[in-house]
């Protein structure tokens, strides 16, 4: 089952801790405090370990543009190479010599083009580990939660922070806890559609059936909750999970392996961590697998052919996958109209697929080999979609244009149905290679289910309202203004106007509120969807407002504008009661003479109207004092130079 946690006024002296909580605890700076973190909090942390790959020149560029000149911690940082491995231009080559010169200057260990893709390499290694924070600058580090490590995305500008810095801020997210390869989680993204989870961190649960599931599933599913708006998916630490590192341990035969060794796993059996009982969550999403359902069964009666298939990409291109799709394949030539690329997740998974001969079964069938790392499913290299043209892929991501031409199209599919697909030359099931059809499936069982957290008692409750919240020197204890209401949702950063409104791109200019100095924007869910460009936060900032609410954000906006000093909050509740006051309403952006103050000091968010009386008070996570500092010193950039300053004043 999935559940996932909203704010509420239970007191925080009465919650339990969840497993995401726990972990972030232990990487939290100060984390070892008496006073515990929970949902919503923003807090400084210190990952365990931070990997970035073919983007590393660029951040050490960033790097060296703050006035860093050492890594604060090379043991930290990870460099892998692979997502342009096949292009062999002079450009690229050279910066790949950078990165690897610049890996080698600072110490950082450096994983070269042809080692595989950096998310398999962050786990086979075991930079990834169970019950540690791993970051990444790049949006797949969620696949790391298929092994109890919490992974989480951040941008270039964390990657210099933490390079810089040895730390960066995050934002602990509201809970949604859940289910079940490939399959599985392609049918939670099609289910539980309605940004139940976005945004927030998923944590799986079900003995009996993630008992059953194994560790290559599990990095699947976790893999892909990005697609499904996540910030992280995280496993628990089971029998499955031990049994797994006890295998890689023997695999590696090296007993002075730095991070998977006889010590770390005998930590693991004997200090296991899990959600406390009483941990908070507002809600349950489950299905029942018994009753899995897919659309293979009527995709199949389409006879949609196809030009290319694909074993490819992070997500399902491990050891467990290629064996798959060799089992399926086996006795069998891939149809002469369809190409069949396939690239293992690393060089070490190709190796066992070799060793297994379920390399060699796929390449008799007549597919075509590709280097270890990423590749088509980026839209790079060799094998692309060209127009008009089809594929099947066990990849994550099926956008428009992202595997070639915006004209082709590109289904989303488990390795053993990629397999036999490319056999077939049109979308089909294992079933088909013998003559059969593929059965119907019965439909899904789901629910959703809203958990009310059990109220604070009274004396609880007053001694909270007093204010906890430390608030540094140059930081406001209060922030507040009128509301200005930009009515939709998923507003891209190519709808934000620069530096005076926000709207989408067909609303006329004439049609937008006046914004002045203090305003806060107010907007629906997924603001700030998109592109990566901080302008997006910097042109809100401009105008003098230095707040923005929404029902939710996209992740890279929300990192974005907090490394801006623009300080952001979600509050679903308000947005749509301001739905229900302007329903009918044609102005799309209007002032709404509602009034929001946000007491920092205690946590609170207090909305009123016209005539002052309240609409909505509600508590929200607090805003520690580390990410104050971020703000007060004008931004993560700002804030880093800062701390390098220190440093050089205390080898003075």
């Amino acid at each position: 089952m999935l559940r996932y946690r909203s704010f509420s006024t239970t007191s925080r002296l009465l919650r339990g801790q969840n497993l995401t909580e726990k972990i972030v605890q232990k990487y939290a700076v100060g984390g070892n405090s008496s006073k515990k973190v929970f949902s919503g909090d923003y807090v400084t942390i210190k990952p365990a370990h931070c990997m970035s790959h073919d983007n590393s020149w660029p951040v050490a560029t960033k790097f060296m543009g703050l006035g860093a000149t050492k890594v604060k911690d090379n043991r930290q940082i990870v460099n892998t190479l692979d997502h342009d491995v096949q292009n062999k231009s002079e450009k690229n080559l050279e910066k790949y010599k950078n990165i690897e010169a610049f890996a080698k200057k600072q110490g950082i260990d450096f994983y070269p083009a042809g080692r595989g893709i950096g998310h398999q390499i962050m786990i086979e290694e075991g930079y990834a580990f169970p019950l540690n924070l791993t970051v990444a600058s790049d949006s797949h580090s969620n696949t790391y939660g298929g092994i109890g490590s919490l992974g989480t995305p951040i941008v270039r500008t964390d990657a210099a922070s933490i390079w810089a810095t040895g730390q960066t801020w995050w934002q602990i997210p509201p809970l949604p806890k859940g289910v079940t390869g490939k399959d599985i989680i392609v049918s939670l993204c099609g289910i539980f559609n309605n940004d139940e989870v976005l945004n927030h961190a998923i944590e799986f649960v079900g003995d009996e059936a993630i008992a059953k599931l194994s560790i290559d599933y599990r990095l699947t599913i976790a893999n892909m909750t990005t697609e499904w708006g996540a910030l992280s998916g995280l496993f628990p630490i089971d029998d499955t999970l031990i049994d797994f590192y006890k295998q890689r341990l023997a695999k590696i035969n090296n007993p002075n392996h730095p991070r998977i060794n006889k010590e770390t796993i005998e930590n693991l059996v004997n200090n296991r961590v899990a959600s406390d009982d009483d941990a908070v969550y507002a809600k349950h999403l489950q299905i029942d697998l018994s009753h899995f359902s897919n659309s293979l069964s009527d995709l199949s009666k389409q006879e949609i052919a196809i030009n290319k298939a694909y074993l490819v990409s992070c997500t399902n291109s491990r050891l467990s996958d290629i064996q798959a799709a060799a089992d399926i394949i086996r006795g069998h030539k891939v149809h002469p109209n369809v190409e069949f690329y396939v690239a293992a997740a690393s060089s070490l998974v190709q190796k066992d697929a070799e060793q297994l001969g379920a390399w060699q079964t796929i390449l008799d069938a007549g597919a075509i080999p590709l280097p270890a790392g990423c590749g088509p499913c980026i839209g790079l290299g060799n094998g692309l979609l060209k127009d008009g043209e089809v594929g099947i892929s066990a990849t994550n991501r099926n956008f428009k244009g992202r595997m070639g031409s915006k004209d082709a199209l590109a289904y989303l599919a488990s390795p053993e149905v990629v397999a036999a697909s490319a056999v077939l030359g049109k979308i089909g099931g294992v079933e088909e290679l013998n003559g059969a059809p593929v059965a119907d499936s019965p439909e899904i069982i789901r629910s959703i289910e809203t958990t009310q957290p059990k109220a604070a008692s009274s004396s609880t409750a007053e001694d909270e309202s007093a204010g906890s919240v430390e608030i540094l020197p140059g930081f406001p204890q209060s922030i507040e203004g009128e509301l200005i209401l930009c009515d939709a949702d998923n507003i891209n950063t190519d709808g934000i106007y620069p530096g005076k409104y926000t709207y989408q791109d067909d609303i006329p200019k004439s049609k937008m509120a006046e914004t002045k100095e203090g305003d806060i924007i107010i907007s629906g869910f997924n603001f700030g969807t998109g592109s990566s460009r901080e302008q997006a936060a910097t042109c809100i900032l401009a105008r003098g407002m230095k707040l923005v609410v929404a029902g939710s954000f996209g992740n890279i906006f929300g990192r974005n504008a907090i490394n801006n000093a623009l300080l952001t909050l979600e509050i679903p509740d308000l947005i749509n009661k301001l739905r229900e006051k302007y329903a009918g309403s044609s102005e799309l952006t209007l002032r709404t003479g509602w009034f929001l103050k946000w007491d920092v000091t205690k946590a609170q968010v207090t909305v009123t109207d016209s005539n002052g009386e309240v609409v909505l008070q509600q508590k929200v996570g607090e805003l520690g004092t580390n990410l104050q500092d971020i703000i007060v010193k004008g931004g993560l950039e700002s804030w880093v130079k800062s701390e390098l300053k220190k440093e050089q004043e205390q080898q003075a």
